[in-house]
Parts: structure tokens; C-alpha cells; sequence
């Protein structure tokens, strides 16, 4: 079973329609009993950092959340999803993120000049210190979806794809069983799917 993080932050019927449409019955919610049965957990999330921030550790997840993945389990984060993994974010000051991702989240506009902000449209993945099993299924160059204001940073240990954007911009990054997309796998078509479908397929082995 595949468990949705339900914290009010999250386009979860994307989500759901997404995993019900490669066989996986994907549960929407925040109850601590659900996440210790659960075989893997995502984290999706838009919005603001601190915002949501806020709103995950109101809704008590944190504690299950960070016990359930610290026994192995995988546990994927989409767009803020992914930034909410690392250790800080400068979204509108500083802020605390869940510190299983080593690094930190920054504005897009300090590091490119003269391009639209949000980035938000199609990109290519290039893959990063290998192929990650995530990506099994996919081959580099495919295209997916973006819509983010910020990005990872200091993160190069961990980063699985890039994408170009002015400057290369992380796309995915990967600890052990701590993953994280800063694109939308729910909203990247075939693409996204596929890399939904190798999320469900990962075992314990593939997480080196």
C-alpha cells in the first residue's frame, strides 16, 4: 500500500488518479496507523515552504514520518514535497526543513538572469552519478513537468537528474530510501508514470 500525505497541501487527486492508473490503490492520509502499514509514503506539497512546513508538523505526521523511513521505508517527495527533505529553505527568510536531505532550497532568481520565474513548462532529465533505479524505466533526455520558484542546492552527493534552465537546475535527488522529484511525475504524462511505476517496484536492494 502507498500512502498520500494528507497535511492540506497537495494536488492528491493527480496523485491518486496517477497511481490508480498503473494498478497501485494509493490512500490519501495523515493518520499515524496508516503510515506504519503502509510498503511507501509520498510527500507531495505546493505552495509556500514555511507554509507548508507549518501545516505538516500540525498534522502530526512528522514523528510516524520520520520513524517509518528511518526503518527503510520509501518515502518520495514531489516539488515542495522534495523541498521540504532537505535541511533548510531561504523561501521568504529561513526555515527548518526535515533534514534527510543534506542541503538547502534557494530562490531560482539567484542563479539565473533574464528567464521567467516561476520556471514552469516541459524539461529534460539528465541523469546524475548513474542511472537511479527510479529512472528504470525512462531513458535520458525524456521530458517532465516543472512549476517551482526555488531549487535544491549543495545537494551534488544526492542529486540523481538535472534539468537546464538558465543553469542546471536539480531535478531528483536520492539518500538511501529518501527520494525526491522536483517535478511533477502526476502531471509529466508517460514519463511520469513510468517513474511512478519503478517508485512502487523499489526494493531494499536498489537503495544503496
Amino acid at each position: 500500500m502507498t500512502v498520500i500525505i494528507d497535511y492540506g497541501v497537495g494536488n492528491l487527486f493527480s496523485l491518486v488518479s496517477s497511481f490508480r492508473s498503473i494498478g497501485e490503490e494509493a490512500v490519501v492520509s495523515s493518520r499515524k496507523e496508516d503510515i506504519e502499514k503502509a510498503d511507501r509514503i509520498v510527500l507531495p506539497g505546493v505552495g509556500a515552504f514555511r507554509d507548508a512546513a507549518e501545516k505538516l508538523e500540525q498534522s502530526g505526521t512528522v514523528p510516524a514520518l520520520l520513524e517509518e523511513t528511518k526503518k527503510g521505508k520509501p518515502l518520495l517527495g514531489i516539488c515542495l514535497g522534495m523541498q521540504l527533505l532537505f535541511d533548510k529553505s531561504y523561501e521568504y527568510g529561513e526555515y527548518k526543513g526535515l533534514g534527510l536531505i543534506r542541503g538547502e532550497i534557494v530562490p531560482i532568481s539567484e542563479r539565473v538572469k533574464n528567464l521567467k520565474i516561476p520556471h514552469m513548462g516541459w524539461n529534460a532529465l539528465s541523469f546524475k552519478n548513474g542511472k537511479h533505479p527510479l529512472f528504470k524505466y525512462i531513458n535520458e533526455g525524456d521530458y517532465v513537468y516543472f512549476v517551482h520558484s526555488y531549487c535544491g542546492v549543495n545537494c551534488e552527493n544526492h542529486t540523481v537528474a538535472t534539468a537546464e534552465y538558465g543553469t542546471e537546475i536539480t531535478a531528483a535527488v536520492a539518500c538511501k530510501n529518501i527520494l525526491g522529484c522536483q517535478f511533477h511525475p502526476e502531471k509529466s504524462g508517460d514519463v511520469g508514470l513510468a517513474i511512478l511505476k519503478a517508485f512502487l517496484e523499489l526494493k531494499e536492494g536498489d537503495l544503496c
